[in-house]
């Protein structure tokens, strides 16, 4: 790495946090990852392979005292955001933290307070802020293209099926928070308000598995609500769908309406002499938001060489974790939540 070279270590080396080092790596001028932090020692020394360097750390604490770092990236479960991110603003670096902040709200304030007191960016992992179709809504939402917004409807649907530890709700939090929480934050960042009320219903379909030991548990959610300005919002998450990666949002106004979400593949399609026709499915988020990834990362790279702010706060991961959190609540005591 080369002194003008700012480092950044990444915390969390599954797929999610690949992303970002490859983008870091190649992607991001005046920015590399120097260093890796994961638990799993496979996966840390597998990442240092591809990304081409030699430090890596099971503890998180001895990788912040190296101050070529200037930037951490956590991509680990949620339950650790928390005392990763006090443990990075201690250490003066500055930190994009992944959805979902954090478990509840409580937590979500001591990042905030931690990262405020020390004078670092906290950045919150909502890319489709970044992707250029979101933005181009989001100006013509802005510019009243459609005259005022009434109803904001957003999914999530996962091809994969939930990982065993999501099976408890108490410690995952549930779809609502690993698959919903970038639907609730579209419903915030295009009403420009947050939910006031929310009522949600669930239930497990796919997970025939988890019922006995995990009644709580659910796999499919509808979540709908009332904006604090009045506006309307309804979300639908699924895992486990098995026919790809599915995500949509639909803007509607009181004079038009706005469709966002390319679910194909490709742009080709084909018919047969079944009368078939075909347009293969995206499979997977990682194509579908590949460039949106790329921009978080940028932007990022922008708040820590101080020539840009946050474009997603703390405050904004707060706000979806507070949905989630009423959702949830919703779900299991079957009644209208107010926040």
């Amino acid at each position: 790495m080369s002194n003008n070279t700012h480092g950044i270590c990444l915390v969390g080396a599954g797929r999610a946090g690949m992303i970002h080092a490859r983008n870091f790596q190649s992607r991001v001028p005046g920015f590399a990852v120097v260093s890796v932090v994961d638990p799993v020692e496979e996966a840390a020394a597998t990442a240092c392979r591809e990304l081409g360097i030699d430090k890596r750390f099971a503890d998180y604490r001895q990788a912040f005292d190296d101050p070529s770092v200037r930037g951490v990236v956590v991509v680990s479960p949620t339950k650790y955001h928390r005392e990763i991110v006090l443990a990075a603003a201690a250490a003066g670096k500055h930190v994009l933290c992944e959805k979902p902040m954090a478990m509840d709200e409580a937590e979500c304030r001591d990042m905030i307070a931690a990262c405020e007191a020390a004078r670092v960016t906290l950045q919150i992992g909502f890319m489709r802020r970044y992707d250029a179709g979101f933005l181009a809504a989001k100006e013509a939402v802005d510019a009243g293209q459609i005259g005022e917004v009434v109803l904001v409807k957003s999914l999530t649907r996962g091809p994969s099926t939930p990982q065993p530890w999501m099976y408890d709700i108490r410690k995952s939090n549930g779809p609502l928070a690993e698959v919903n929480s970038h639907d609730i934050d579209t419903v915030h960042w295009f009403t420009g308000s947050a939910f006031e009320q929310v009522y949600a219903v669930a239930g497990n379909y796919r997970c025939p598995q988890a019922r006995q030991d995990y009644p709580d548990f659910y796999d499919n959610v509808v979540l709908t609500g009332r904006l604090q300005n009045g506006m309307q919002g309804a979300i639908d998450g699924a895992q486990g769908v098995g026919y790809g990666y599915d995500a949509r949002v639909e803007i509607l106004g009181t004079d038009g309406v706005i469709y966002l979400g390319d679910t194909s593949q490709t742009s080709m399609r084909y018919a047969n002499r079944s009368g078939n026709q075909v347009q293969p499915f995206i499979k997977s988020w990682t194509g579908l938001f590949a460039q949106a990834y790329v921009e978080e990362d940028r932007h990022f790279a922008a708040c820590v060489l101080g020539e840009a702010a946050p474009r997603v706060t703390g405050q904004d991961g707060l706000n979806a974790v507070r949905v989630v959190a009423a959702g949830n609540r919703a779900i299991a005591e079957k009644r209208i939540v107010t926040l």
